[in-house]
């Protein structure tokens, strides 16, 4: 062992640890023999006359008897090497009666010895001599095996435990628990494919099969006996889980059985709710295959209303003595043995109703044949009638069904004789042969043992009550026609017996004993509903009672507990993994006939069946004797049942066929059993630390003891009557674990390392010792505490939930304790090392599970549950109230509460044992080893925990002593569990400033609140939202504390500074602990004790307003700064009014959210944006209740600024868009609103939401308006323009209504001017003059746009709100550091708030956020590298709509497409769409401008660097060759088009470029049917006819993929051939968006062309317009532009004006002229 001081090595020697000592019997002169090895031994098992050894790094060794080895030693052979598993690494092994197994450290299982039955796993030879390894195959196929973790071996079987926690068997006889192993009578092999024994017996199954019936269970531990099997399964929890989407709520989800059964019987229903499910599958029918459970078959009937459905007709044919269990209230398949040869069929059962049931005279002759033979002298089958079988037959039908009901006494016991012949021995209720059976055996009835308690009158009382409770509903319904009482009379007076039996030595009472034991170990059918059967037998319907069945209720009812509080027995979160279970269950199956299984009979059981009387009793540990069973529970206590031949169960209690207690005296604590032969050992703690071991069972003489068996077993020899001490064990050392086989025992011990062992098993021993402590007050205080009737109506509702969670935390210590004890007890077995300790890995569990439990003890006693509590246990415990003495180990003197309240807080008192314990560890190792620190550190935590626990008790002692001293409603208003008192002013110390003379102020402090008393009033100012700040006494000689609370602010005047320092400090300090702090313990007042706390000024707390008039009865949760909310949080009205958001000193202020309900349910009203002083200020968008949504500003809680309203749906009747500017909540100023119903768009002027001013209307059916407008109306002066161009100027009156003098202007020119009245669309009266002119030139439409709002007018709001951003009160207005610094920390603010919602925030976004984060340099010189960086900049921030100018440029696309997208795209909106888009850019350079103070103005230059000169500032033309030495350095010019436009013409291009087609229609389509046309000569004569000169054509091109030189000659017929090149780039002009990237794709065109004409021409060449043109028209025509005259109308508008007269202004111009050839060219 590491780092134990003075060992002088790393580890203990072989001297020290796993020592080995080997022993028969008990006698006082026993001396065991050490077996010597080389290193320690870490597990060992004991066969019949052999075991084997597991050595420390996986060697086995064997010793002993050992017939398989070759060559066979003649003797006992000393230990020796199994050198097969060298090289194996070998991790456990077990022994059976003549063969052995081992588990490697993958799971793989060799196996050896005897394999007679098949129990090595192997099929042939009858023995193997060597390990041979044996796969549990999987059904993936031969390389899928399961890995095993143990081994239990019996006899003629083996059982493995595989990592999956599943069973798998092989082997013979029905404990391998297999589907078809039950042996057939004429010995067909198995279902595994064995074949038959020759002596005709069952055939073995050496193949390894998962026992199915435990399939889904999660085993823990595995036993074999000699022919029988035992299993510890962890409890399945909660029932009802994983049931089906179909399965009915109160069927399992499992085998889909009900949950709860009903039984009517007589006038009353039994409900049952012992349901059972069995997770595996039935046995069927021979020949048949294993059916699911829940399967129902495809014949069946019931045995009464409240079981399954059973096998109808003949079942399996399974030997009487093996019976195979079913589940819950499944009975196993019928045994019906076939009649005598020539027997007639008795009536009922063969005749046409198929009944299975006999008739009921039969059953009345049976009887009377019964009582005046069978039970006067014993009777065989020779001198039985042949209609007796068919009598019986039935009824040991029924009988075998309904074992698992336990009957009161088993009729017949055939005992097996011999573990090999065990397939051929039958145990049954009633035996039953087809011939006479031999003298000797087993007769169908029982002779009771000669002597006066046995008389026919018992024998027929004890054979009609089990007749009755076991055929079922026909049997019942044949026996309710006979009154039992009646019966009985009738049969005994004929008999002549006495009518009972009181004499002591009658078997009556331990047969009915044996009953009831039966029935609570039985499987099937609730206990209570049993234990009553008797009683409603008496008072079945139809007979004649009498006894009144309702008084048999009332006699008969349980009394419940008075209240339903916490089970005892918790589950420890996140412990289930780390510590074992206690909710165990013991399944045991295999031949039953010396009552091995448990299930109060002799029966065999073919399948797991669950001990029931185990239930609940925390089994941790099983093991199995020969022909008996042992089962260790965590209470250290000791149960066992089987034979008892030899006293090998440690008592002579009768019957052995159930669980019993072991007898041991007072105070022994075992904590480890093996089971032998004939013998069982025990190992436990005594008075002192090293472990004592018991023996129970018989002496053996020698080693000829081993070869006696059966036989000798049955002698009378010397045997133990109960445990024995032996005398020897304290030699051994410290005992970890013992194991027992054949005749013999073995124990492995440790010798004390440095302490180190004596500490671990300290450590075991307390916590075991505790644990049985607990048990005592669990059993011996707590239950009949909580059954007491008057506890619920004296504790009341409030101390009845405080006990039941008080109790909880108790059963959850309980449940901690027990697995941590079962825990440390395994520890022992095998590790016996740091890693196995949780109190040292896992401190954290016991830590948490104290510090709850202290806290529920401390609520219950602050409430006075104590006091409350006293009357039930007075009433439970008598007025001495001696176990409460007896368990608390409190004097006598004291109130009851006193005692109660000791014994509560016993649990508390063992954390300071841990930290004991765990530095008693700490001193075996050196001070400088991790092991002393990781000690020392778990030492510290948990002595810490019980300092800090104990002055948790004096808080709550302290607080209910001050209940106690002021009582009255003010205080009982007050008192709450979890609140203590910290300190109080009744002693004036404390007091208000500016109260009045006769006041009266007590100020409490709690835990949890300040409280201030007046009178009969009081006022609770919770800590959480608690600030106290000490006052200056400079001005003042008064030492006051400021207080603040969310609503109020008040002055405490303390008497003295020491009192003044108290309050302050104690006031800090319970804030401090009620916001979580690390700070001292409250109850720490003393001045100068302990570190001033001060707790944080800004904190997260939840408060509920009472005073404030806007927020009355509104909860607050988040962030709090000197009592204000600041920051995050949640504000929550009564009425279901929500904001969630930012705060500032108390009001919203920042991004929320707020909710609001109305009226109409599901309906509510939602705004989401920025708030300011509490009210709605900034961008937000507002969801109304109507179905309007308004997404823009808010100023004062109203809509003020640039927004947008939606207001209807498009299946409503007025739905609608405006978006403009408003004011106050009304539209005023310029905006754009449509009206979808009408086929209307308004662009004009609002003032108080009405239409005043100049605007402009455009419908869908082409009709354009642009005047004034007065009330809403068209009023005053106006143009309106129809579809076809028909104009009127004038006045209008209404709508569309014309009025008064105007000019109507028609499209071929006439006009007529004069009056006009009426309706635009519905007949006009003129009154005027008709106009006609030679000239249609001279009278042209009134041009457009002149009476409309012009475009710097539009949208001031848009830039007035980017402005503001900025800073600026006013455009222009302030310093641009003071901008910058305002977009930094709006870029920070919004970065945060979008980190919360990663699917917003993209990794793009947060690094182009944090670009713009840094302030770029926004003073000096501008050179073009700072015009780079600043380009640069403003697309960044053009692409954020979270920086302001990203903000802007994405409100004005939405106005811009808002305003010219839909009804708007209509082409007399041209013009104003082209300045609108001026004035953007306009306004845009303006802000820009202010940002970078130093930039030029427009048209402004900037001087161009060498190396970066600019293509359009080439003054050379192509082909022109360089420049001229003395040329002028190139310049940028700086303008809004070249800075701005391509950041926002792109954006704006698709509604612009669509008004641009609309205006040229005509024009385009002319110009296009000109290209098709002239598109189609070939590429020579359309040269021709353009009159390009010849020199300029190709002759040949290049191939597209050419070889070396190669070229393709041009051809008459060649097309879109020539300047190929040139008509690519060109047409990529449709592809962009600015004039500026449309004129370099010009410039490139003419840049191709130059380079083809000179590689033809060979020479450098200069173009002159003549040449060029033809050339560059040819190229247009082929490029098939589809909408040119757009782009060049486009390119036209927006062009820089420094590029007009330049080479790109000719080359524009060239463009534009091919576009008017074009449309103009003749084609002859």
């Amino acid at each position: 062992m590491e780092s134990v001081k003075n060992s002088g090595e790393q580890e203990a020697g072989p001297g020290e640890r796993g020592l080995a000592h080997l022993w028969r019997g008990y006698a006082c002169s026993l001396a065991p023999e050490r077996l010597f090895l080389s290193r320690p031994v870490v597990q060992a098992s004991l066969g019949t006359r052999h075991g084997l050894l597991l050595l420390e790094g996986g060697q086995v060794y064997s010793f002993g008897v050992s017939p398989w080895k070759q060559p066979p030693s003649p003797g006992p052979r000393p230990p020796a090497l199994e050198p097969s598993l060298s090289g194996r690494r070998v991790v456990s092994v077990a022994t059976g009666s003549s063969h052995c197994g081992a588990v490697t450290e993958d799971g793989g299982v060799h196996m050896w010895g005897a394999n007679g039955a098949g129990q090595c796993g192997l099929a042939g030879p009858a023995s193997i001599p060597n390990p041979t390894p044996v796969a549990l195959l999987l059904p993936g196929g031969p390389a899928h095996s399961a890995p095993v973790l143990e081994l239990a071996l019996g006899h003629a079987h083996s059982l493995a435990l595989s990592a999956q926690r599943e069973v798998w068997a092989w082997g013979r006889g029905p404990q391998l628990g297999l589907l078809g192993s039950t042996p057939s009578s004429g010995g067909s092999a198995s279902s595994s494919g064995g074949s038959a024994s020759p002596s005709g017996g069952p055939a073995p199954s050496w193949r390894p099969r998962r026992v199915e019936h435990l399939a889904g269970r999660h085993v823990l531990q595995v036993a074999c006996g000699s022919a029988h099997s035992l299993a510890l399964v962890r409890c399945q929890g909660p029932r009802g889980g994983g049931r089906g989407p179909g399965a009915p709520l109160d069927a399992c989800g499992r085998c889909h059985q009900l949950l709860y059964t009903m039984t009517d019987r007589e006038d009353h229903v039994i409900i049952s709710d012992s349901h059972y499910c069995p997770l595996g599958v039935e046995l069927t029918e021979e020949g048949e295959e294993p059916r699911p459970r829940g399967a129902s078959p495809a014949r069946s009937l019931r045995t009464s209303p409240s079981k399954p459905r059973l096998p109808e007709g003949r079942a399996a044919e399974t030997p009487l003595g093996v019976a195979a269990p079913a589940g819950e209230g499944m009975a196993p398949p019928p045994v019906v043995a076939p009649p005598p040869a020539g027997a007639d069929p008795a009536p009922g059962v063969g005749d046409g109703a198929a009944s299975p049931y006999p008739h009921e005279d039969a059953v009345r002759e049976y009887l009377r044949r019964l009582s005046d033979h069978a039970l006067i002298e014993p009777l065989g089958h020779a001198n039985m009638e042949p209609s007796d079988h068919a009598l019986i037959e039935p009824l040991s039908h029924a009988h075998m069904e309904l074992s698992g009901d336990a009957q009161l006494e088993p009729l017949s016991h055939a005992h097996i004789e011999n573990p090999d012949h065990a397939q051929t021995q039958q145990t049954a209720t009633v035996e039953l042969s087809s011939e006479p059976a031999p003298p000797g055996h087993g007769s169908p009835l029982p002779a009771p043992p000669p002597g006066p308690a046995h008389h026919p009158g018992f024998a027929l009382n004890s054979l009609v009550t089990s007749c009755a409770s076991a055929v079922g509903e026909r049997v019942a319904s044949t026996y309710e026609a006979l009154s039992l009482k009646k019966m009985m009379h009738y049969y005994l007076s004929s008999s002549g017996g006495p009518a009972g039996c009181g004499a002591p030595g009658c078997r009556g009472g331990a047969a009915l004993e044996e009953s009831m034991q039966a029935r609570k170990s039985s499987s099937t059918g609730d206990i209570r509903a049993e234990e009553a059967e008797g009683r409603r037998r008496l008072s079945l319907p139809g007979l004649l009672s009498q006894v009144s069945p309702r008084l048999l209720r009332k006699l008969g009812r349980p009394r419940g507990p008075a209240v339903a509080l916490t089970q005892l027995g918790g589950c420890i979160p996140g412990s289930q993994e780390l510590l074992p279970p206690l909710q165990t269950e013991v399944w045991s199956w295999g031949h039953g006939g010396r009552g091995q299984l448990g299930h109060g009979d002799h029966l065999a059981r073919l399948q797991p069946l669950c001990i029931k009387s185990l239930n609940n009793k925390e089994v941790v540990r099983v093991a199995a004797g020969d022909h008996h069973s042992v089962a260790l529970t965590a209470g250290s206590q000791v149960f066992s049942w089987g034979s008892n031949s030899s006293g090998q169960l440690g008592h002579m209690e009768s019957p052995t066929t159930v669980p019993r207690l072991a007898k041991f005296s007072e105070g022994i604590r075992v904590w480890d059993v093996a089971a032998g032969g004939s013998h069982s050992v025990f190992v436990a703690d005594g008075d002192c630390v090293q472990p004592i071991l018991y023996y129970s069972g018989r002496q053996e003489q020698g080693e000829e003891g081993e070869e006696e068996g059966e036989e000798g077993e049955e002698k009378a020899g010397v045997y133990t009557q109960q445990p024995v001490l032996l005398p020897f064990c304290m030699n051994l050392g410290y005992t970890s674990s013992v194991c027992a086989g054949g005749g013999r025992c073995l124990s492995l011990s440790d010798r004390n390392v440095m302490g180190f062992i004596a500490g671990l098993h300290e450590v075991a021993s307390a916590e075991r010792r505790f644990y049985c402590r607990l048990t005592a007050i669990k059993t011996g205080a707590l239950r009949p505490l909580l059954e007491a009737e008057s506890l619920s109506p004296t504790l009341g509702a409030v101390l009845l939930g405080l006990l039941q969670t008080l109790v909880g935390g108790f059963s959850l210590l309980y449940t901690l304790t027990g697995q941590h004890s079962a825990s440390l007890t395994s520890a022992l077995r095998r590790g016996r090392d740091l890693q196995t300790l949780l109190l040292l890995n896992h401190a954290h569990i016991f830590l948490d599970a104290y510090r709850q439990y202290c806290t529920y003890l401390g609520n219950f006693h602050v409430m006075g549950g104590f006091q409350a509590l006293s009357k039930p246990a007075l009433e439970v415990f008598g007025k001495t109230l001696d176990p409460l003495l007896r368990l608390s180990e409190s004097p006598e003197e004291g109130p009851a509460s006193d005692h109660l309240m000791a014994l509560f807080a016993l649990p508390l008192g063992h954390l300071g044992e841990y930290g004991r314990l765990l530095l008693k560890l700490a001193t075996c190792y050196e001070v400088s080893s991790s092991e002393y620190q990781r000690l020392h550190s778990a030492c510290s935590q948990f002595e810490a925990l019980t300092l800090h626990l104990k002055k948790r008790r004096k808080e709550a002692e302290y607080t209910h002593h001050f209940w106690k001293s002021f009582p009255g409603k003010m205080t009982d208003s007050l008192r709450r569990p979890g609140r203590r008192l910290v300190c109080e002013s009744s002693n004036k110390a404390l007091s208000l400033l500016n109260a009045s003379r006769f006041s009266v102020n007590w100020f409490i402090l709690f835990s949890d609140a300040l409280v201030h008393a007046q009178f009969s009033t009081h006022h609770v100012f919770p800590l959480a939202t608690l600030w106290v700040e000490p006052i200056s006494e400079e001005n003042s000689e008064q030492y006051g504390l400021k207080v603040i609370s969310p609503e109020e602010t008040f002055t405490l005047l303390a008497c003295s500074p020491i009192e003044k320092a108290k309050w302050l400090r104690a006031i800090n300090q319970t804030v401090d602990l009620a916001l979580g702090g690390a700070g001292p313990d409250p109850v720490t007042l003393s001045p100068g004790a302990g570190q001033k706390a001060e707790p944080p000024i800004s904190r997260t707390a939840s408060y509920t307003f009472h005073k404030d008039a806007r927020l009355r009865e509104a909860t607050y949760e988040g962030r709090w700064l000197a009592g204000r909310p600041h920051g995050r949080g949640v504000l929550k009205w009564p009425d279901g009014r929500i904001y969630t958001g930012s705060f500032k000193m108390g009001l919203e202020d920042g991004y929320g959210e707020f909710v609001s309900p109305t009226k109409n349910a599901g309906i509510q009203e939602q705004y989401l944006g920025h708030w300011k002083e509490g009210r709605m200020h900034g961008a937000g968008t507002y969801r109304y209740s109507s179905g309007e949504v308004y997404e823009g500003s808010f100023r004062d809680g109203v809509r003020h600024g640039h927004g947008m309203l939606r207001s209807g749906r498009l299946t409503s009747s007025s739905p609608s868009v405006f978006i403009g500017r408003w004011v106050a909540d009304r539209k005023a100023g310029y905006g754009v609103y449509d009206d979808i119903t009408r086929g209307e768009k308004y662009m004009g002027v609002y003032q108080e939401n009405q239409r005043q001013g100049s605007g402009v209307i455009v419908t869908q059916f082409g009709l354009y308006y642009e005047g004034t407008f007065k009330d809403n109306k068209m009023g005053g002066t106006g143009v309106l323009v129809a579809e076809d161009d028909t104009t009127y100027e004038g006045e209008f009156s209404e709508d569309w209504t014309l009025y008064g003098k105007g000019v109507l202007t028609m499209p071929n020119g006439d006009y007529l001017e004069g009056s006009f009245s009426g309706e635009w669309g519905s007949g006009l009266k003129i009154s005027g003059t008709y106009h006609k002119p030679f000239d249609p030139e001279r009278r042209r439409p009134p041009p457009l746009g002149r009476l409309c709002v012009c475009a710097e007018d539009k949208w001031p709001s848009v830039f007035e709100e980017c402005w503001a951003a900025l800073g600026c009160m006013a455009p222009g207005q302030g310093p641009p550091s003071r901008a910058w610094e305002g977009i930094a920390v709006a870029l920070t603010a919004s970065r945060r708030h979008l980190q919360d919602s990663p699917e917003v925030m993209t990794r793009s976004m947060s690094r182009t956020l944090e670009s713009l984060e840094v302030i770029p340099q926004h003073s000096g010189p501008i050179t073009m590298e700072r015009y780079t960086k600043i380009r640069l900049y403003l697309i960044k921030a053009c692409d954020s709509p979270l920086h302001p100018l990203g903000r802007l440029l994405e409100v004005l696309v939405a106005v811009y497409r808002m305003t010219y997208v839909g009804v708007g795209a209509n082409r007399r909106l041209l013009p104003q769409a082209v300045s609108e888009i001026k004035s953007y850019l306009d306004r845009l350079f303006t802000i820009v401008r202010f940002l970078f103070p130093d930039l030029p103005e427009e048209g402004g230059v900037i001087p161009e660097t060498p190396s970066s000169p600019l293509p359009q500032e080439k003054t050379s033309s192509p082909g022109s060759g360089p420049p001229a030495p003395h040329s002028p350095r190139p310049v940028r010019v700086v303008s809004s088009s070249s800075l701005l436009l391509p950041l926002l013409l792109p954006r704006l291009y698709p509604p612009l470029f669509t008004l641009y087609a609309l205006c040229g229609e005509q024009e385009e389509d002319l110009y296009w049917d000109c290209v098709l046309r002239l598109n189609r000569q070939p590429d020579l004569a359309l040269l021709a006819f353009l009159g390009v000169l010849q020199k300029f054509w190709p002759s040949s091109i290049p191939v597209s993929l050419p070889l070396l030189g190669e070229n393709q000659q041009i051809l008459s017929t060649t097309k879109d051939a020539c300047f190929a090149s040139a008509v690519e780039t060109l047409q990529q002009i449709s592809t962009t968006f600015t004039p500026s990237d449309k004129l370099k794709v010009i410039q490139l065109t003419f840049e191709e062309i130059t380079q083809e004409v000179q590689s033809l021409l060979r020479a450098d060449f200069l173009w002159s317009m003549d040449d060029l043109f033809p050339v560059f028209l040819y190229v247009v025509l082929r490029a098939r532009i589809r909408n040119l005259g757009s782009e060049v109308r486009l390119i036209e508008d927006l062009m820089d004006p420094c590029l007009q007269h330049g080479e790109h202004g000719i080359m524009f111009t060239t463009l534009k002229a091919c576009y008017y050839q074009i449309q103009h060219e003749k084609i002859t």
